[in-house]
């Protein structure tokens, strides 16, 4: 492990010393105790992650990472890996889910080639950092080296800090990647230890005999590297070089203090390796949704989380974490702009001459 790197992994843990202070700023604001419901424990974890009692949401931004997997030669999707590079232009030309949410959401926009297997030609929104042109095939061998992964870790990492230099304090991270499905599934089974079979969904719309057949490569592939279970060297063999740039991303964005808004399956098993790797990375991260892929539900049970938002998405790019972002802006809102029942001359529920409910 390279000295960057285990710095990269040194996360100092989230300060709770604010917890009380906002607990009750939010309890005296204009309203019976509770009733914001979720909204009131996402403006909690905001001050406590900004350390202030009047956390903001500044210059939200959205990565997308994508890079090709060499598992697609399997057959394990639907579609061809030459729409991976297609979706990366469609991106850059403004016209994909992401484009129309982030405008939404008011989120600056940036699309990273991790490793896609046809270079793209120089736009504005594209950062190319590819670690090679698309992962090995690791039905039959890593999908990269451990080197390639450090590498990617660090570039992620990277991205992230470009953006705390201009202000982001809310990050969110998306990916495109045809059959990063099959990666993200096997990262799962791996570092859950979860069997392969609750882990598998349709990706990008597999029929059943395509699902079954899919389930057999992927069991074949982790029995082929059963030995594997260091979370790096589980990175290495099943990663894709997006997952991997989006773990690193997560590590520097926690070490960055900033609010991190988790998309889907892909996404979440990226901070499953960020997890494994540098503890305190969750304390971070606001589950923006539920997907409908299969076990993304049971990735949310591993970190005891609770969605925001359960929409049926399973588009991945980071559409669902983008439509997350208004509702930070309203914890924000509430908490910094409602008047409390003292400053608003309002009798408390436990006052004299306090009216009924």
């Amino acid at each position: 492990m390279t000295s960057t790197l285990s710095r990269l992994l040194d996360i100092e843990p989230l300060d709770l010393s604010l917890r009380d202070e906002l607990q009750h700023l939010i309890d005296t604001k204009t309203k019976p105790p509770g009733s914001l419901g979720r909204l009131e424990a996402l403006a909690r974890q905001l001050g406590m992650i900004q350390q202030t009692t009047h956390p903001v949401v500044e210059r939200p931004t959205m990565i997308v990472f994508a890079g090709d997997h060499g598992i697609a030669n399997e057959g394990v999707s639907p579609y061809p890996q030459a729409v991976t590079v297609q979706m990366v232009a469609n991106f850059l030309a403004g016209g994909a889910a992401i484009n129309a949410f982030s405008g939404v959401a008011g989120l600056t926009l940036e699309i990273v080639d991790a490793g896609i297997a046809t270079a793209l030609p120089s736009s504005p929104l594209l950062v190319d950092v590819a670690i090679a042109r698309g992962t090995r095939n690791f039905a039959h061998e890593p999908a990269m080296t451990r080197e390639q992964a450090i590498a990617a870790l660090e570039a992620g990492a990277a991205r992230v800090r470009h953006h705390a230099a201009l202000g982001t304090n809310v990050i969110g991270f998306g990916e495109m990647g045809i059959a990063n499905t099959s990666s993200a599934a096997c990262l799962m089974s791996r570092l859950c230890n979860v069997p392969i079979d609750e882990c598998v969904g349709r990706g990008t719309g597999l029929d059943n005999a395509g699902l079954a057949k899919k389930r057999n490569v992927l069991a074949e592939a982790l029995a082929r590297h059963a030995d594997v279970r260091e979370p790096l060297d589980v990175l290495a063999t099943f990663g894709g070089f997006e997952i991997a740039m989006m773990a690193g991303a997560y590590i520097e964005a926690a070490r960055s203090r900033m609010t991190i808004l988790v998309d889907g399956f892909i996404a979440t098993s990226a901070l499953l390796v960020a997890d494994a790797l540098a503890s305190g990375v969750r304390d971070f991260c606001v589950f923006a949704h539920a997907s409908n892929e299969a076990g993304h539900r049971r990735m949310l049970d591993h970190f005891g989380a609770r969605e925001l938002l359960a929409l049926d998405l399973r588009l991945g790019e980071g559409t669902g974490a983008a439509l997350a972002v208004p509702l930070l802006r309203a914890a924000c809102a509430f908490l910094n702009e409602m008047a409390s029942f003292e400053s608003a001359g309002v009798a408390d529920r436990g006052d004299d001459g306090a009216a009924g409910a």
